[in-house]
């Protein structure tokens, strides 16, 4: 793509962040407030820019940030990877931790010296390194193409080759990513793709099991109607199954669409733990996830990075219990976390733990998928009874405790000490709820702090992860997560560690260090929502300080109020709108916490239904939208379609400096969910994966995306983001594109809609 034939002038001036505004105008001296992302986002890189000794950094070396991650707690996590001389860093990643005010609390950095390589000119051939990586698998179906990169981890930092392979191996299909020394053909490093998982065929309930559809027209879909991608599908033709009614199943496990069922159900009920405890948004982290297949002609499921497929057991039933698409499902979180999939034999037990979570999050009744540690035992895989035990993994010859063979052991077997720790940190060795008692390898007792703490401290570590995790290095990281999850208190940071000794782990000279600071700390249960005439109960909860706590509150909803003693907020919304509210917890000793969210009270009218911005597809011009000149119009003859009609809005494209903007302001009634949806093209002369030119989408003080060059790609792309915490607000939609002073890079926009549910 050209650049664009005429130049339309621009104020020279320094990078224009793209605001949305509340309605009301805006002077132009009004300084925009920060968000916490953005806040994240600068002191990143600041901390990035001044290029400290703990990064390593050498004078070739240039990095690539990705999007910001929100935990719980204010806590936010700014991910990076590295190139040196333009070649991609395997090792060279690492995440900047910074608090809600934007303090930088933490790097966590995967490469342990600086790159400084004689050449970049590799004595091994592409071919040869294909030729070495095809020797990795036994049975192969592809070979893609080499790409250099430069191997830094747990080495010196060394040239090499990154070569894909797929076909099958002993546990089924695989999909190796395969490093190849670029000088001697040594390959040094192998990291599966396909996470292989063993579970049960449990049937969920009671029955009837509630699962949430897509309706087009007169047909139901068993489609997730929020979470992009997810689905349930037929393996047989990939096709997700369709009726007529919206009822599904006949309750036969050798059935694909009852197998359909429970996969779906086990799905969607891990998607509301991971936002209500975990404050994540879907599976990967931007609302979506991967479609799954049930049909798999193997006893074993697995996740490959694009679908999650299900097979069978011994009987023929297909094996869609919650922990076993938890557990697949647990893979693609870890893959789509800093760091990416796990490794040194920690990716098991990583997906152990969110299939063991999701069954807690779930508290089905006997005689179904029940809340323990087990995997694997509501059905009979084939005749041996449940696959691991988390309790007490010996029982199944896996081991209990951690030594240094562990990181080169079958990967499963592997989970053992991982599985082993949670279990002692969630439970303890005496739990007093009906869970088995469970030794330690030092003979020590620990009283555990509950699953949805545990899951909350692991959440976090994983988004400290970088691609040298190891169980030393999540020692570490789990530490560091309960010292910033729990400022106020020692107690959650000494249990976790009382863990890691406990399953034989090694203090590391990277461990943090906790000493109470006596202060109190709020959890935010994150924003909430409800209708008029619909009774309420949100439980909050404090740490720190000295116990008991008095509550107050301020801003709750007409008909809800706060009981002081024990942090509960009940009854009934009277009157529909959005409130502030803004909780304070004071302990014994006069000190005190908060918590902030909003709660948004609609009707139950059928208010939220459509698709409410005007002239979504630019067909009337510019009619309804502000934009900057020439930046809506008909722009096909200048090589950039529309991807429908005949008009579409057309950002930057120039190769000098230049900025844009594309806005619109839009109702949202209270009580709804929205989503903003809208098809982006991008093309640009830039090469290489750093980012030069950029669109930034807002709304509201939200910052929702930032794409840049590095995001060009054929044809549009459907975007989509959940709005819905503007729900009772009038709030701009923008679009901001910032160009640099050469080489162009285009961004088409078309399709947009804020569409209600």
């Amino acid at each position: 793509m050209q650049a664009r034939r005429t130049l339309v002038l621009a104020a020279a001036g320094s990078l224009v962040a793209a605001v949305l505004t509340q309605t009301g105008a805006q002077t132009a001296a009004a300084q925009p407030v920060q968000t916490a992302e953005a806040m994240a986002v600068d002191a990143a890189a600041s901390l990035v820019a001044s290029r400290p000794s703990q990064l390593h950094a050498g004078s070739n070396d240039e990095f690539v940030r990705h999007g910001v991650i929100s935990s719980t707690n204010g806590l936010k996590y700014v991910p990076y990877d590295r190139t040196y001389k333009g070649i991609p860093v395997v090792g060279g990643d690492f995440v900047v931790v910074t608090n809600s005010t934007g303090q930088v609390l933490q790097t966590s950095v995967s490469q342990n010296a600086p790159i400084d390589l004689a050449n970049t000119t590799p004595s091994v051939t592409k071919a040869q390194a294909e030729a070495t990586a095809r020797t990795t698998m036994s049975t192969v179906d592809g070979v893609g193409t080499a790409d250099q990169v430069v191997y830094a981890l747990d080495s010196a930092p060394t040239l090499a080759w990154k070569v894909t392979v797929t076909g099958r191996d002993s546990e089924g299909p695989s999909k190796l990513d395969v490093v190849v020394d670029a000088a001697t053909g040594k390959v040094l490093r192998k990291q599966e793709r396909v996470m292989h998982g063993t579970g049960t065929s449990g049937w969920n309930g009671p029955n009837p099991v509630t699962i949430a559809t897509t309706q087009s027209g007169s047909n139901y879909s068993l489609k997730d109607p929020t979470l992009t991608n997810v689905s349930c599908q037929d393996a047989a033709n990939n096709t997700t199954f369709t009726k007529t009614t919206d009822t599904w199943g006949n309750g036969t496990q050798t059935n694909r669409e009852t197998g359909c069922v429970d996969v779906l159900f086990a799905a969607q009920t891990e998607s509301k733990m991971l936002s209500q405890w975990l404050g994540r948004n879907g599976f990967d982290g931007n609302g979506g996830g991967w479609p799954m297949r049930v049909g798999l002609n193997d006893q074993n499921a697995y996740y490959d990075g694009s679908q999650v497929q299900i097979g069978k057991n011994s009987a023929g039933q297909w094996i869609g219990s919650i922990d076993v698409v938890a557990h697949e499902l647990g893979h693609g979180i870890d893959d789509h976390t800093p760091g990416g999939i796990s490794g040194a034999g920690t990716q098991e037990f990583v997906a152990d733990v969110f299939g063991a979570t999701t069954e807690w999050f779930a508290n089905e009744p006997s005689p179904y998928d029940t809340p323990d540690f087990l995997v694997g035992e509501t059905i009979d895989l084939v005749g041996r009874g449940p696959i691991r035990n988390m309790y007490n993994p010996s029982a199944l010859n896996h081991a209990n405790c951690y030594s240094s063979s562990i990181p080169n052991a079958e990967v499963h077997a592997a989970a053992g000490p991982g599985n082993h720790w949670f279990y002692l940190l969630s439970q303890g060795t005496n739990p007093t709820n009906g869970q088995p008692a469970s030794t330690t390898c030092n003979n020590t007792s620990i009283t555990g702090l509950g699953v949805e703490k545990a899951i909350k401290i692991f959440y976090n570590a994983m988004l400290l992860k970088t691609s040298s995790s190891s169980y030393l290095k999540y020692r570490t990281w789990t530490l560091t997560a309960a010292k910033n999850l729990y400022p106020g208190s020692c107690a959650e940071f000494d249990t976790v560690k009382a863990a890691w000794d406990a399953i034989s782990v090694p203090a590391q000279s990277a461990d943090p260090t906790c000493g109470a600071t006596g202060t109190v700390t709020v959890g935010n249960p994150g924003n909430q929502s409800g209708t008029v005439g619909t009774a309420v109960s949100l439980p909050l909860s404090a740490s720190g300080g000295t116990a008991p706590y008095s509550w107050s509150a301020t801003g709750l909803p007409a008909g809800l109020s706060l009981n002081s003693g024990n942090g509960t907020i009940s009854g009934t919304p009277t009157t529909a709108a959005t409130s502030n509210v803004t909780v304070t917890a004071q302990d014994s000793a006069g000190k005190s916490g908060t918590a902030s969210f909003s709660w948004t009270v609609g009707t139950s009218g059928g208010t939220c239904s459509g698709q409410k911005l005007a002239n979504p597809g630019f067909e009337s011009g510019a009619a309804s939208w502000t934009a900057s000149s020439g930046v809506i119009g008909q722009h096909s003859a200048d090589g950039e379609p529309a991807r429908t009609g005949t008009w579409s809005s057309w950002l930057n494209g120039y190769g000098s400096s230049h900025t844009d903007s594309l806005s619109q302001s839009v109702t949202i009634p209270a009580g709804c969910k929205a989503s903003l949806t809208f098809y982006v093209h991008i093309d640009t002369k830039e090469t290489g994966s750093t980012v030069y030119d950029k669109l930034t989408v807002t709304a509201g003080t939200t910052t929702l995306a930032t794409l840049s060059n590095t995001n060009a790609a054929a044809g549009y792309v459907l975007k989509t983001f959940d709005v819905s915490s503007f729900a009772g607000q009038t709030v701009t939609v923008k679009f901001t594109g910032v160009e640099d002073a050469s080489l162009q890079t285009s961004f088409v926009i078309d399709d947009t809609a804020v569409t209600l549910s």
